[in-house]
């Protein structure tokens, strides 16, 4: 008799927990095989520290195949699950596809970045939720810093060390308190202008810093970031975003070459594609963790709407606390499904929480004892060693390093902006140029423009910032903001030169939209039928377009200085469209483009 197949789909928090308790219970009773876009397990909290140049980008992360001797590890993006034929179609990091057979699937997707309709944000705004945006943000602002110093203009150099995150939850919040302790320690060896200091900008729509959490860590937490020089603006967010500044909803505009976009998340879109009922995004589950009327399907994490016991009529917020709990039980029920233990319920209540402000301060409230300082700096870190499921003495190791040698700042360059648009449905991958990728998801969200700081997901809009469907789509015209088209009439310069990456766009090119509603299966033509009728799970695609395309979809920015311009597509691959952007973007009223801002 051959042995039950376990197919876990993403190895964030929860599917990573899963799929280690899984395969401690079953004990080689059962085919276990993680489906990732990435060969390791990312600790999400202690990104910030790495676009701070705190951490080396290695120590977060935890190697999935050297900590999960007995899963089965196979590299690919899931981009259609078919519950009848119980089979997960994927997408590998190289454009080859390949097929899973299950007889339990555990959906652990996670989520992605949310975008609001505020114009210019998809453009010239970046998010932090993966490894390479981390990399890109410590290498844009050590530039950006040293570039400032050495310009010759009073404004230029002003735009240039200005740096302005949007969002005020834990992650932006975060991000700002490590990044200006960061410029300020960069600027010490980099003196600019008389009179002049980098400048932090934490914006949110929301009353108060962490608006989600305890109202004592909010107070602590603003007071720091206030001592930093932050400027905390709260009842404020973007309401236009271009390539020089942003202008707030308060009317005033801000010169900066950086925008950090940390709003919060919303669900991995393969959920929506499966037709089946959802909550916010999130698929809905019983307390087993399992979806009604599928025996066969359970979800946890960010993609799952868990029924919060303890608070009846309420859904576990999406948090890594949760996500990393969820996994457990997950396995627990998987295994008990198969005749391995018993099913449990998951109830969970939260323990507190813990925010790292950089070098000895902190906000943390655990088992509801407010705590700031040193203290909470201590227990903050303690906290993070104990949850990490690897490299612990490493990140030891380097804070130890940190808190006695001065902080290193150099650019790599190792990743560019056109490799990680905000609007990407996988933000632990950067585009790399030639390599075929996959439709994008559909990423944009409905709602007003103003952000939220929360992390729950909204309703999702068509597809691009607006409302209206992305004209990036594979069969539909490119976006004409993007390089390789026809720049948007209302952007400052006018048309591009016609020489730009990908040149004009073929104008005799089939427009095959696809109807809203009717996902298709990855790889299939714009001229196929629909897919399975509406009676019964039907085959899904988590593309957002028709087809495979030979270049990703989305928007992009310049992809960085002139004497710079990034990796060549291999000579065999086609030109690259609206996504690719290998090289700068030329401007047409004389002025010179600047950097990867």
């Amino acid at each position: 008799m051959s042995r039950p197949r376990i197919v876990i789909v993403g190895a964030g928090f929860a599917g990573y927990r899963t799929a280690r308790t899984l395969s401690r219970l079953t004990r080689h009773q059962a085919d276990i095989t993680l489906l990732n876009p990435t060969d390791y397990f990312l600790y999400l909290p202690l990104l910030p520290q790495v676009a701070a140049g705190i951490l080396e980008p290695r120590r977060v992360t935890v190697s999935l195949s050297g900590s999960l001797p007995h899963v089965r590890l196979v590299l690919g993006e899931a981009d259609g699950i078919d519950l009848d034929e119980h089979t997960v179609h994927y997408t590998g990091p190289e454009g080859g596809e390949g097929t899973l057979s299950f007889d339990r699937l555990v959906l652990a997707a996670g989520s992605v970045n949310k975008l609001l309709p505020v114009p210019g944000v998809a453009e010239h705004a970046h998010g932090f939720r993966g490894l390479p945006e981390a990399l890109y943000l410590r290498d844009h602002v050590t530039r950006q810093v040293e570039l400032a110093a050495a310009a010759d203009d009073r404004e230029e150099c002003a735009a240039r060390c200005t740096f302005v995150v949007v969002g005020a939850g834990y992650t932006g919040t975060e991000v700002a308190a490590h990044g200006a302790m960061y410029t300020d320690a960069q600027v010490r060896k980099h003196p600019m202008r008389t009179g002049m200091r980098p400048r932090w900008m934490l914006l949110d729509v929301a009353p108060r810093v962490l608006p989600e959490m305890d109202e004592r860590l909010s107070r602590t937490a603003d007071r720091v970031l206030r001592q930093r020089g932050v400027d905390v603006r709260m009842g404020t967010s973007v309401k236009e975003a271009t390539h020089d500044g942003v202008v707030l909803t308060d009317g005033t505009s801000v010169d900066t070459r950086t925008l950090v976009w940390c709003v919060g998340v919303r669900p991995d879109p393969l959920v929506e594609s499966l037709g089946l009922p959802v909550e916010r995004g999130r698929l809905l589950v019983d307390p087993h963790l399992q979806v009604p009327g599928r025996p066969e399907l359970f979800a946890c994490g960010d993609v799952a709407a868990v029924p919060d016991l303890t608070q009846p009529g309420q859904f576990t917020p999406m948090t890594a606390q949760h996500a990393w709990r969820h996994g457990k039980v997950c396995a627990q029920n998987v295994a008990a499904s198969l005749g391995i233990g018993e099913r449990r319920p998951y109830r969970h209540r939260d323990l507190g929480f813990v925010v790292d402000l950089g070098g000895a301060k902190a906000a943390a409230n655990p088992l509801g004892l407010p705590m700031s300082g040193p203290a909470a700096g201590a227990v903050t870190r303690g906290y993070h060693l104990a949850a990490m499921p690897g490299n612990r003495v490493r990140v030891a190791a380097d804070w130890l390093l940190d808190a006695v040698l001065p902080r290193q700042a150099v650019q790599l360059g190792l990743v560019r902006s056109w490799s990680v648009p905000l609007e990407s449905s996988s933000p632990e991958v950067a585009r790399v140029a030639g390599r075929p990728e996959r439709a994008a998801k559909q990423t944009a969200t409905t709602g007003t423009a103003a952000t939220t700081g929360k992390d729950s997901g909204a309703e999702p809009a068509k597809s691009r910032p607006g409302g209206e469907p992305g004209k990036s789509s594979p069969g539909a015209e490119p976006a004409k903001n993007q390089p390789g088209g026809e720049r948007a009439k209302n952007q400052p310069g006018g048309e591009p030169a016609k020489n730009q990456p990908g040149g004009e766009p073929a104008k005799n090119q089939p427009h095959s939209p696809r109807a809203a509603g009717k996902p298709r299966r990855a790889g299939e033509g714009a001229g196929t039928g629909p897919a399975r009728g509406s009676g019964k799970a039907r085959k899904t695609s988590r593309a957002s377009g028709g087809g495979r395309a030979a270049a990703p979809s989305g928007p992009t920015r310049s992809a960085g200085p002139p004497d710079d311009p990034g990796p060549e597509p291999p000579a065999d691959q086609p030109p690259p469209g609206p996504d690719i952007a290998p090289g700068p973007v030329k401007r047409t009223d004389g002025r010179r483009a600047e950097g990867d801002s």
